[in-house]
């Protein structure tokens, strides 16, 4: 099959000219698909729709597809913001595999469909089978909600659960396994297994993951602030020479850390241990010491360790706000208090070496948005990390991962490291289109990536960058870089937000209603709008001021502007990544 010529004179803008060769080319290569299948148009499909902030969601989705295509089905894979009510109502086998946002929210890619589903006019969905995976994290009080919800809410509308619902905690693969193995056999029930199907690529997935990390060389430790800043960030550079492994501008990468040796054993002093005693562990007898050091959360406390010191100690403030389930003041009471706290505030309370691992969660990688562009520095992986470090309760306090990168590891200790992928957070595929980019603080990381990019592929598209901290001449990190990129004229708009530099205090957000006419240009122009950083309060507050932008130099009303916005995040021309 040839493809159509668009002549140069046609009548279309740059934007449509791409999308009409970008839609000719996948018709061309989904009439080769379907011409190397042996009878495709039989086979039963399974839809498996993915809500997901950081990937993982993602990757589960497609490896239930392969195990689906082994059985004969048809997977369908997408994510949530790229299906409608309509199509949902449409599906007949449906798996959902969604992560909690936060505080039992959905995540970004999943949002206007659940309000689509959840809503009083949301379609009967009684020819519809489904199951639900749900990922989440047993220390967030609203465990797998987004799951729980999608579950509750399909049965509802008269869809059949095939199989229950699948909650999974922070070590989701073995569960997640589980639950693909036992239920596209399900889905698979009754359906003609006789067509071979596979009209996808090769599995290129990473032979290094969590559970078998690269060790990786850390070249780089170099603070960005200044000495007397109010923060210490820190620039990083990996070497991942000889891995294999590969990246895109936009993803994260994920570094398994190890605690503190000097808070292990103050640990090991205030439970009356030697550190020595030995405990099962990941399948092997290890000493205290060791186990606290490498396999467990000695952070933050979880519910049952907190559960278990409130019984215990018969404390009766921290007995009353279990009890009376008020979250906020419990976390208000928590707030800044870790372990040791804990255990040092009631020294009446003890706890044999096993009762304590016991009540402790295994040890998390931490994932950050990678600040290079894996096209500019294919042989390293540059990390902009604040470090975390403050006094409370008595105490200094340090952040698990942050302070290992910027204490612990040299150049002769073995990182252990993976990629995370993030595919909605891209630089646009057309060069031409404008890209604004918001990202206080160590925000700005995903965006140094970016325009990396963008230089390294000669992209004539306008890059606008909005970039704040608290004061200009202690915070204003890589700023030799960010000038250099404006002169250049690569960087073709900077908006700098130092809250702490006047009496008032001025936050990306303001600049952004400052220049909203040009804002609003940019986006119809095609604009892609992109956030990092704060999900909490940074970037709820820019995307209350791009609905502000919107209404006012848009001309629209409240409910038109929200409708805009929906379609900035169903083109995927507005995406966060957000913590």
């Amino acid at each position: 099959m040839k493809l159509p010529f668009i002549p140069e004179n046609a009548p279309y803008s740059d934007t449509q000219r791409a999308w009409l060769s970008g839609f000719f080319a996948g018709m061309h290569s989904h009439m080769l698909q379907s011409a190397s299948s042996i009878d495709a148009s039989n086979a039963r499909s399974l839809y498996i729709l993915y809500g997901t902030q950081t990937g993982n969601s993602e990757s589960l989705a497609n490896d239930a597809a392969n195990s689906a295509k082994a059985h004969g089905l048809l997977p369908v894979v997408k994510s949530m913001d790229e299906v409608d009510i309509s199509q949902l109502a449409g599906m007949e086998h449906l798996l959902i595999i969604t992560s909690t946002y936060g505080e039992g929210a959905m995540p970004d890619n999943a949002e206007m469909l659940w309000e689509a589903a959840n809503s009083d006019s949301a379609p009967r969905l009684e020819n519809l089978k489904f199951s639900v995976l749900a990922l989440g994290d047993t220390s967030y009080d609203l465990f797998c909600q987004a799951g729980i919800d999608w579950d509750n809410r399909l049965a509802a509308l008269g869809a059949t659960r095939v199989l229950d619902r699948v909650d999974c905690d922070v070590d989701f693969e073995a569960p997640a396994e589980q639950w693909i193995s036992e239920v596209v056999p399900l889905m698979a029930e009754g359906a003609s297994t006789t067509a071979v199907i596979d009209t996808g690529s090769p599995s290129t997935k990473s032979a290094y993951n969590r559970k078998n990390p690269f060790p990786a060389k850390l070249l780089v430790n170099r603070i960005v602030t200044a000495l007397d800043s109010s923060k210490e960030t820190r620039h990083y550079e990996i070497s991942i020479t000889g891995s294999g492994l590969s990246y895109e501008a936009g993803d994260a990468l994920c570094v398994i850390p190890s605690n503190c040796p000097e808070l292990v054993s103050s640990i090991v002093s205030t439970l009356g241990c030697t550190g020595t005693e030995q405990e099962p562990v990941a399948g092997e007898l290890m000493s205290l010491s060791t186990a606290l050091q490498n396999y467990f959360e000695i952070k933050l406390p979880s519910k049952e360790f907190v559960e278990e010191i409130a019984r215990r100690s018969g404390d009766q403030e921290l007995n009353a706000l279990l009890n009376s389930g008020d979250k906020e003041q419990l976390s208000n009471y928590l707030w800044g208090r870790d372990i040791l706290d804990l255990l040092l505030q009631f020294p009446q309370v003890e706890f044999s070496a096993a009762e304590f691992i016991n009540l402790l969660k295994p040890l998390q990688h931490r994932a950050y948005s990678i600040s290079s562009s894996g096209k500019a520095h294919p042989d390293t992986v540059h990390l902009t990390v604040a470090s975390v470090r403050y006094d409370a309760h008595g105490r200094h306090h340090k952040g698990v991962c942050s302070t290992y990168l910027a204490d612990l590891v040299d150049e002769t200790t073995p990182l252990r490291i993976f990629f995370t992928p993030n595919n909605n957070f891209r630089v646009p595929n057309d060069d031409s289109l404008p890209m604004i980019m918001v990202g206080p603080g160590t925000g700005i990381a995903p965006f140094r990536a970016f325009l990396q990019e963008r230089a390294f592929r000669k992209a004539s598209g306008k890059n606008w960058l909005f970039f704040g901290d608290r004061n200009a001449a202690t915070d204003f990190i890589y700023r030799d870089e960010i000038e250099a990129m404006q002169n250049s004229g690569l960087l073709t708009k900077l908006d700098l937000a130092f809250s702490r530099d006047q009496a008032e205090k001025i936050y990306v957000q303001d600049k952004m209603r400052n220049n909203g006419a040009e804002l609003w240009a940019w986006l119809e122009q095609g604009g892609y709008f992109f956030v990092c950083g704060d999900a909490y309060h940074m970037a709820k507050d820019v995307d209350k001021a791009l609905h502000e932008v919107i209404q006012k130099h848009g001309k629209k009303t409240l409910l038109e502007a929200v409708d805009y916005v929906n379609q900035l995040k169903k083109d995927k021309r507005y995406v966060r990544d957000v913590y």
